[in-house]
């Protein structure tokens, strides 16, 4: 059941995603990140697990973030503000583990991914997208180590919800959760959406805004 709580932060979240969102600037090296502003929150996962298609659902803007049915397409730190005086930037980072790429070029992004998780001040949290369909991999074990080591709080974001029965969703939300607990800086509550149904959308930005309250914005 929804508490007043609950409902008021939702509604919070609709206002501040239906406002102005823009891309403000792409970098591809950690000399070339833009001066750290307000609050930043990012979006990890694995090569065409959906970050961008979430980005544009959380903002309703198709064209925002841009989406490719090419794997590791995405090779800078793309930043997106929000409205004015809201303080928020999202942050759409490389998809990892894409092998087919040249092994220098996802040498690169990689180490740009760990090199800014570990030095951003102003990154309040980290959404780390896992496909719904399949759940977690060993290719994800080394963006949460290094989560942890960072001691940035991040959050596991089931994507593609709308592809997998509901007794299926229910137990790998339940393996994803037992998994969390050997991680100290995961919050331990995962978060299942659907960028196509718009499943988990409010949910995810409700939590945005409780995390802003938080720091004070």
């Amino acid at each position: 059941m929804t508490t007043d709580t609950d409902a008021e932060l939702i509604e919070a979240g609709r206002k501040l995603f239906a406002g102005d969102w823009h891309f403000i600037w792409a970098a591809p090296s950690i000399e070339t990140l833009p001066p750290m502003a307000g609050l930043e929150i990012a979006f990890a996962g694995r090569s065409n697990v959906g970050k961008s298609s979430l980005i544009n659902a959380l903002t309703g803007r198709n064209g925002l973030a841009r989406t490719s049915h090419t794997p590791g397409r995405t090779q800078e730190l793309i930043f997106f503000e929000g409205p004015d005086k809201s303080g928020l930037r999202l942050v759409d980072m490389p998809g990892y583990g894409y092998a087919a790429a040249a092994k220098t070029k996802v040498a690169s992004w990689t180490a740009l991914i760990h090199k800014f998780l570990l030095g951003r001040a102003s990154l309040a949290r980290v959404y780390v997208l896992i496909d719904g369909r399949h759940g977690l991999k060993d290719v994800d074990d080394d963006i949460l180590k290094t989560l942890d080591k960072s001691a940035v709080s991040y959050q596991i974001v089931l994507t593609k919800a709308d592809q997998v029965k509901a007794t299926e969703l229910a137990a790998r939300i339940a393996e994803t959760e037992a998994a969390l607990a050997k991680h100290p800086a995961a919050f331990p509550q995962v978060l299942a959406t659907s960028s196509r149904s718009g499943k988990g959308m409010p949910e995810l930005r409700a939590a945005m805004v409780r995390l802003m309250r938080e720091r004070g914005r």
